[in-house]
């Protein structure tokens, strides 16, 4: 008798052991006011690199970072509450649990925060356009990684201020279909249809001057795409 109640007793300390690092883990994956460390330091670098914060580098989650933060979820569409969630980190292209700061994309390589991001690109861009079109896409995202002249980070890229409408209007949250999972996986792994093009745009819709002073050199679909 005593021994099941032991045996009892383990199984139910284990349980909630296993909770208690579970919901603590869940917990970690959120930045907000006091938080401090590396992940903050990456977070205020993305800020920083988007014009949403000028602010110190301190990895110290303080009111500048709380403020540049519902500055960066109001203008993206996401919930304003300061807090650095698993649908903000998604947005901000750090994943939805603890990484490294995020190095810059090179060709051939896929990982899964890159695809995500990638993916909603595409989609929100170029849904419905023909498959060739969603991987030019893509890949003018990532020349644009590799330009000097351009945030050198696929986050920094599509969160550039005024670079692209679905960041405006926030359709880059919506869920990517699997043909924008494919042509992103194709992108990322040096596809390029349009020969190293910068530019991209609808030609019917476009209502920026500046950005006919570019130089087209393909058509793919409804977009033009050039320098």
């Amino acid at each position: 008798m005593k021994k099941s109640v032991w045996i009892l007793l383990t199984i139910v300390i284990s349980v909630l052991a296993a909770n208690v690092i579970y919901y603590d883990s869940i917990y970690a994956q959120n930045l907000s006011w006091g938080s401090s460390g590396g992940e903050v330091t990456d977070l205020q670098e993305r800020l920083t690199r988007w014009d949403y914060y000028d602010g110190p580098i301190s990895g110290t989650y303080g009111p500048q970072t709380h403020e540049a933060v519902r500055l960066f979820q109001r203008i993206n569409g996401l919930t304003v509450d300061g807090i650095v969630g698993p649908q903000t980190r998604g947005a901000l292209g750090m994943g939805t649990t603890a990484t490294p700061p995020t190095q810059s994309v090179s060709r051939g390589v896929s990982r899964s925060d890159d695809v995500e991001l990638l993916a909603r690109t595409i989609h929100s861009e170029s849904k419905g356009e023909p498959y060739e079109g969603q991987v030019a896409v893509g890949a003018v995202i990532l020349n644009r990684v590799s330009d000097a002249a351009f945030p050198n980070t696929m986050a920094g890229v599509v969160y550039q201020p005024c670079a692209f409408e679905p960041v405006k209007r926030g359709t880059i949250n919506e869920a990517p279909n699997d043909s924008a999972y494919r042509a992103a996986r194709d992108a990322l792994n040096g596809w390029d249809p349009t020969g190293g093009a910068l530019y991209f745009w609808n030609p019917v819709t476009a209502t920026s001057r500046w950005i006919w002073t570019r130089t087209i050199t393909l058509t793919i679909g409804r977009h033009v795409f050039g320098n």
